[in-house]
Order: structure tokens, then C-alpha cells, then sequence
């Protein structure tokens, strides 16, 4: 059975040990909060924090976001990668003002009405913005979760994770909110996939991959797919010739950015049906109006 002083624990390291980011920082929005969910999808911190303040500086609330149109969006989404997100931003923006009057809602029901907003982000922005008692599951808390609780190494998020993390969070709102970042800092700077520190690990004598050896995965780590020369290299070529562009673009210019011809259409075919591109009845291209 799932112990809530385990979490509390780790809440204590938590207290001192925790990285001074500034979506956690008292006083942020829960709309800058699920900015900072969006744009750590698939993303290191590091790369976000930048651009996470300059998005928040143009447009600090939903209201301003839906004002401007989606192409801006994606002109100011800038470099991060995985431009949609940007798109499903605009996209959340504009739903919060015409079914919530602006104002982003508070429960995971609601939070998933909105375009964008899946079951992790929905419980995180209820947990981190809102500070509910909301089990939040993510690589980094699934790891912590199968290693010091089930003795086994980390595998792949399960949707029974949610009942097992819920067990372990205190029953106090507030603590819980804490436990549930906690578990997550604990995933990403200590219980690591590849170097986990056990010696800095504040509950190593309580885990159970400890006592039983530290039992390695059964299946292969997949390794990640090389960019260089992939499609979404070819995308992301094309979609900075895009941004950087005050107005539409020639195919011309387009084909400067990538010269091999079958590959570029390919991609360039991919951002218009992802809606990232317009292509214009004159022949050129802009981003979406």
C-alpha cells in the first residue's frame, strides 16, 4: 500500500532542493502557467524559459492571445519546435474567452474542453495553478513511481498510475499540489533514465528498486531518431523563412532555404495540411491569418 509520508518526504527535499523556475514563482497566473505546460512538451527547460517571458510580456492573458491572430502565434513561438503547439495555444485562448469569459477554468473536466489541453496538462495546470489534490503523471513521476514504490525500473505511463500517484499525495490540497511537483523535480534532477544519483536520493532507504537490486528494463531503450536531414529538419527551415518574413514569401525563397525539391514539397505539403502555412492564391506563402 502506497505510503503519503513517502510524497511528504520527498516535499521536504523539495523545499530546499527545487529549481528557481519562474512559472512556479508565487503570484504566477494559471494562464502562464499552462504556457509553460505547452512549451515543455517535448522541450528541455532550458530552451523555455526565454521564450516563455517574452510570450507572457505580448500576451499575458487569454484575452490578448485570441485578439491577435494565429499566424502571430506561430511567428512568436519562434525556434522551440513542434510549431502546432503554438497553433493549439491560439486555439485555447480563443475557447477560454467564448466559453469561459476569459478566464481560464479551474477543474480537469473543464480544463479538457478546452483545444490542446490533454489529461497530463489538464491535471497539471489544476495541481500547479490551481493547487488541488490532482495526481499528476508524467515520464519523470512514472519513473519515481515504479522505482521506489514498485522495484522495477521505469517503463511507459499507464492510466492505472493515476490511482497508484493519487495514493501517495497527502490529503491536504495544498501539500498534495507540493508532493505532486515534487515527485516530478525528484524524476528529473535525481532518479534520472539514464545516470539516476541514488546516493543524493532523499528516500533511497525507502526504495524498492534499491532493495532489489536495481533490476534494469526488460525491453531496449528506444535511441531518438537523428534530426539532420529529416523532415522536420526541412520543416523547421522552412517555417523560419516564414517567421523571419514581414509578409508572404515566394516559392523561390522557400526553395533557397532546402534544395532538394521532393523533400521540401513533401514538407512544405505537411505544414499547409498542419495548418501552419497559407498558401496564397498569388503562389506565395504566409503563415495563418
Amino acid at each position: 500500500m502506497p505510503d503519503p509520508s513517502l510524497a511528504r518526504e520527498v516535499g521536504r527535499w523539495y523545499s530546499v532542493a527545487q529549481r528557481d523556475l519562474p512559472w512556479r514563482r508565487p503570484g504566477t497566473s494559471p494562464w502562464a502557467v499552462l504556457v509553460s505546460e505547452i512549451m515543455l512538451q517535448q522541450t528541455p527547460v532550458a530552451r523555455v524559459t526565454g521564450p516563455w517571458a517574452a510570450w507572457l510580456e505580448r500576451w499575458p492573458t487569454p484575452v490578448a492571445l485570441a485578439a491577435d491572430s494565429p499566424g502571430e502565434a506561430v511567428r512568436m513561438w519562434g525556434r522551440l519546435g513542434y510549431p502546432r503547439r503554438a497553433l493549439r495555444l491560439h486555439a485555447c485562448a480563443t475557447a477560454v474567452v467564448q466559453r469561459y469569459d476569459g478566464q481560464l477554468p479551474r477543474t480537469v473536466d473543464e480544463l479538457l474542453t478546452l483545444p490542446g489541453v490533454g489529461d497530463y496538462t489538464a491535471r497539471a495546470v489544476a495541481a500547479f495553478a490551481y493547487r488541488q489534490r490532482v495526481p499528476v503523471v508524467d515520464t519523470n513521476v512514472r519513473r519515481v513511481v515504479a522505482r521506489l514504490v514498485e522495484g522495477r525500473a521505469d517503463a511507459v505511463v499507464r492510466r492505472s498510475d493515476l490511482g497508484l500517484v493519487e495514493e501517495l499525495l497527502p490529503t491536504d490540497p495544498v501539500e498534495a499540489a507540493t508532493a505532486s511537483v515534487a515527485l516530478m523535480e525528484l524524476g528529473a534532477l535525481v532518479c534520472t533514465a539514464r545516470a539516476p544519483r541514488c546516493s543524493s536520493c532523499p528516500v533511497q532507504h525507502r526504495c524498492a528498486w534499491a532493495t532489489a537490486g536495481y533490476p534494469q528494463l526488460e525491453a531496449p531503450v528506444k535511441r531518438p531518431q537523428p534530426f539532420a536531414g529529416t523532415d522536420r529538419q526541412v520543416r523547421g527551415r522552412l517555417m523560419a523563412v516564414l517567421r523571419d518574413a514581414p509578409s508572404a514569401v515566394t516559392a523561390a525563397a522557400l526553395a533557397a532555404a532546402w534544395d532538394e525539391p521532393v523533400q521540401r514539397a513533401r514538407a512544405l505539403d505537411g505544414l499547409v495540411a498542419d495548418g501552419l502555412v497559407d498558401p496564397l492564391p498569388d503562389g506565395t506563402y504566409a503563415l495563418p491569418s
